[in-house]
């Protein structure tokens, strides 16, 4: 019986369940209340999970905790996706922590997660987007509680650092049934206004129902949409909402988000004073400088002036030079041409005068044959009235009238005595 006996050290035995757990039980999801909390120096977490029944030890490692969405404290019910696993050196089971989430949590970070890939597919996240802030907002419209804690925090920082700093408050409900149609209502009417500049929109902190109308997607698009530049203020640091990727900024408090509204007052009279003196001190030393310039530029203008003259004079006298020259040799080539012009005019008013007398000679003959006076030669008379009328018909006179025959040598004056038919 001794020879067949199977004899484990502690460590072995230990290493044995180990084994067993981590290979039998594996991954699992786990839900219970988290108790007595410790964070090392390291960055580990270790707690107790528990629930009405029992309770098991938990180490979460900084790997692993960093990716947290929340901050986890006693009492605070998780739900955890752990590896069943033993300490060796002590034997004492324990739960090696991969993710954490807030009880009943779960469908929640899914919905949030599946929008915030949507709007980031539509591109509502992307920085080319983001509207800049205002130097020196004269009014900040805030939309949140009017009862909470976020409005007093936004309204005495913004109140310390500018004293006289308008703030239009839009009061909605920030969670609840309801709450994200109003929040967007809100964002909406504020941008029907001309005298609101910069927009904060918030709340306090609280469970990730409590901020859950900040996830919704009614409210990404009003924010999206608006038109004066958003600040997002949701909760504390450590929350995320989509209101947050979809603002123009994100401030980790409320209080934060008044700091980043608007400067000191102080500080900025402090700064526009300073930069005033700088700016009176760098005049006086331009000014100063300029007036040690003064007389050397007026030598280099005075050099370059003359050089200036000088040059147009050279110019001036090449090209009277230039121009004589070419009027003397226009003047030589005219002279050249001139005999050959002579000769050529006093042909041309040869033959213009002989084509002239020409032309005059044969309108003679055609005036000359149709001149009265011609059909006067051939045998024939000109008979008028003494008003000058010609006479052709004998019809027309009377007894008495006196006439005026004209023939082709001479003229004689008739009376009438009497007519034949």
């Amino acid at each position: 019986m001794e020879e067949t006996r199977k004899i484990y050290s502690v460590a072995e035995l230990n290493r044995a369940a180990r084994f067993t757990l981590e290979n039998g039980i594996g991954e699992v999801w786990v839900e219970g209340e988290i108790s007595r909390l410790t964070r090392q120096a390291s960055g580990h977490w270790y707690f107790t999970l528990k629930d009405e029944a029992a309770a098991v030890s938990c180490a979460m490692f900084k790997q692993n905790n960093a990716a947290a969405t929340f901050e986890p404290k006693d009492g605070l019910n998780v739900r955890v996706l752990a590896q069943a696993s033993l300490y060796e050196p002590r034997g004492n089971y324990q739960l090696i922590i991969r993710k954490m989430e807030e009880a009943g949590k779960g469908s929640l970070q899914e919905q949030f997660e599946k929008l915030k890939a949507k709007l980031a597919s539509e591109g509502l996240f992307d920085a080319s987007r983001k509207k800049p802030l205002p130097l020196l907002p004269q009014k900040i419209g805030v939309v949140t509680s009017p009862t909470g804690a976020a409005i007093r925090d936004i309204i005495n920082v913004l109140t310390r650092r500018f004293p006289n700093i308008g703030i239009l408050l839009a009061p909605v409900t920030v969670q609840g049934e309801g709450a994200a149609e109003k929040i967007a209502a809100a964002i909406d009417y504020l941008n029907t206004r001309s005298d609101i500049d910069l927009m904060i929109v918030g709340r306090g902190g609280g469970s990730i129902e409590d901020l859950w109308a900040f996830n919704e997607e009614i409210v990404a698009r009003a924010i999206a949409a608006s038109q004066i530049p958003v600040i997002s203020a949701v909760g504390h640091e450590i929350d995320f909402t989509i209101s947050d990727f979809v603002a123009d900024v994100r401030a980790p408090t409320p209080s934060a988000a008044a700091e980043l509204a608007v400067p000191v007052k102080t500080e900025l009279e402090t700064q526009i004073t300073r930069l005033a003196a700088r700016l009176g001190g760098s005049l006086q030393n331009q000014v100063h400088i300029l007036r040690e310039r003064i007389p050397g530029f007026r030598q280099t203008m005075m050099h370059a002036l003359m050089d200036g003259l000088r040059l147009r004079q050279q110019q001036v006298d090449e090209t009277s030079r230039t121009l004589a020259e070419c009027l003397k040799n226009a003047v030589s080539v005219q002279k050249q041409r001139l005999p050959g012009l002579q000769q050529i005019m006093a042909h041309r008013m040869e033959s213009a005068v002989a084509e002239r007398k020409q032309n005059l000679r044969r309108l003679e003959v055609q005036l000359r044959s149709l001149s009265p006076l011609a059909v006067l030669d051939r045998g024939y008379s000109l008979t008028e009235t003494a008003d000058g009328s010609v006479v052709r018909n004998a019809d027309s006179l009377k007894k008495g009238a006196i006439l005026r025959t004209r023939f082709a040598k001479g003229t004689v004056i008739s009376e009438v005595k009497e007519k034949e038919a």
